[in-house]
């Protein structure tokens, strides 16, 4: 046995890259896992609660799980962890137990996450954090009995963050249309829906919840009734109030406030649930109540979500919060030094050093941050000041960062397969029905496109193929994607879950 990069443990491939018979694999047990739990608790529950939990290891009787929200963590820890784990214990004997831990804070380092789990949690201290940095905020694990009284009405949404406002968010060139229509909806004349919805997609880190935070203190200042919500947080009120059987009423409050804001709407699964998304879309929509809606994609491509659903998304306005540019990220990082000098006078940071961390920082505001308070940790500690030198050692993992994931041909396998319904091992064999060809034809594509392999290697990792038949692979999709739009946007939302 031996441990993969991202931690899993796998069976030991042979030479080929193929795993050996016999010997059975941690993410074959985790898959009659997942398996066994959609049959037990049915579709609607598994896709809202299960879809994203993913597992990191097993190690010494211990499964390592992950999900990518606290809030996630705390419903399956609270709701269904003695059913993962007998179903668990059920496949694999020798797992004891199951932890769970928050991708996002986490990473994929299970010993890290094992000290998560068994470290005492420390007492809240005071943020460092500017607010004028693009900060996402993630809904807590459950409603308190304020945010269902208190501002957010009597629903359960999630409150707005004090620093996140119109005031504290730099504008540049990659913001400005996303900033000016957050802007307009947020001051429309008596309260006026237009743009509806305003669709606003961003990668992570760019500021798009910056503006859905700023949009709800605007609105809310009116004396007009909002209700923030994550994705999460919508799948937790309706899959609740259908336990309690009070849905009617969950969808009679949600359809009375002025503005509802919904963040991160690609996570939204189940067909039930997404099914009342879209009635209360159209709902508001026709009483002329505003939406603001925020995703990291465009409606187009939230693939998982229901046809009606991204149309009726993609009929208001949508716009794209683009990268930050040189001079947005020079602004952030003076703003952000400014502000800490207020609280630690010493702290100064020559405009070459800002010049080099902008230029070198271009991932997002959220690496910009990170890179402030590395600098502030630097001169606090050593009592030093800050060059060029002592910055780029500041900095040098978020550097590094930047450069691509690489990816491996066995991922591309894993996933064409699973997307297409087919076992890897349907795409190595030499069957040539068409359910298998097309995704084998794909996953070739995708290695010779993403990966630095040869022709003949690929045709190798293939089921040892020949370097022809993979040319001919290469040559048949490159002809089908100027074809078909719909092969050539699956082609594409493979790529970037790939890269991603």
């Amino acid at each position: 046995m031996y441990r993969s990069e991202d931690h899993r443990t796998f069976a030991a491939p042979n030479e080929n890259g193929m795993d050996v018979p016999g010997e059975q694999s941690a993410s074959e047990v985790w898959t009659r896992v997942k398996r066994r739990l959609r049959a037990e608790l049915g579709e609607d529950i598994f896709a809202s609660w299960f879809g994203r939990l993913e597992l990191d290891s097993v190690i010494e009787g211990c499964a390592y799980l992950t999900v990518p929200t606290r809030f996630l963590k705390s419903w399956i820890e609270s709701h269904y962890a003695d059913r993962v784990l007998a179903v668990y214990r059920s496949e694999a004997g020798d797992v004891e137990r199951v932890s769970i831990g928050v991708r996002s804070t986490l990473g994929r380092d299970p010993a890290a996450q094992r000290r998560a789990s068994e470290a005492p949690r420390p007492s809240s201290a005071p943020s460092m954090a500017m607010p004028s940095m693009n900060h996402e905020i993630k809904a807590p694990s459950a409603p308190s009995s304020n945010e269902e009284r208190g501002e957010g009405g009597e629903l359960g949404g999630a409150p707005l963050d004090p620093r996140l406002t119109f005031e504290s968010f730099i504008v540049g060139r990659s913001n400005a249309l996303a900033h000016a229509a957050a802007d307009r909806v947020a001051h429309a004349q008596n309260g006026q829906a237009i743009y509806n919805p305003l669709y606003l997609h961003a990668g992570v880190g760019l500021g798009k919840t910056h503006l859905l935070h700023g949009i709800g203190h605007a609105v809310r200042a009116q004396g007009r009734r909002v209700i923030y919500l994550t994705a999460d947080r919508f799948m937790y009120g309706f899959v609740a109030s259908l336990k309690a059987q009070t849905s009617l009423a969950f969808k009679e409050r949600l359809r009375g406030i002025d503005l509802l804001i919904i963040d991160d709407v690609q996570f939204i699964q189940g067909k039930q649930i997404q099914q009342e998304f879209g009635h209360t879309l159209n709902a508001l929509i026709d009483a002329g109540r505003q939406i603001v809606i925020a995703a990291d994609r465009p409606p187009a491509d939230l693939e998982n979500l229901d046809e009606r659903v991204r149309s009726r998304l993609a009929g208001g306005l949508v716009v794209e919060v683009s990268a930050l540019d040189e001079a947005l990220r020079t602004s952030i990082l003076t703003t952000r030094i400014e502000a800490l000098k207020t609280i630690h006078p010493t702290f100064e940071v020559g405009p070459n050093v800002i010049a080099f961390v902008a230029r070198s920082i271009t991932a997002n505001g959220r690496d910009l941050e990170g890179a402030v308070n590395r600098l502030l940790a630097h001169a606090t500690l050593t009592n030093s000041a800050i060059t060029l030198e002592t910055a780029e050692t500041a900095i040098r993992d978020l550097v590094r960062n930047r450069e691509p994931k690489r990816v491996k041909i066995e991922d591309i396998q894993k996933l064409v397969a699973s997307r297409y319904n087919v076992s890897r091992s349907d795409i190595l064999s030499e069957r040539r029905t068409a359910a298998v060809v097309k995704p084998r034809q794909i996953a070739m594509y995708l290695s010779k496109v993403l990966t630095l392999r040869s022709l003949p290697e690929i045709g190798r990792r293939f089921g040892g193929r020949d370097h022809t038949t993979v040319l001919h692979a290469v040559r048949k999709i490159e002809k089908a994607l100027g074809e078909d739009h719909a092969l050539s946007d699956e082609v594409e939302l493979l790529k970037r879950m790939l890269q991603e």
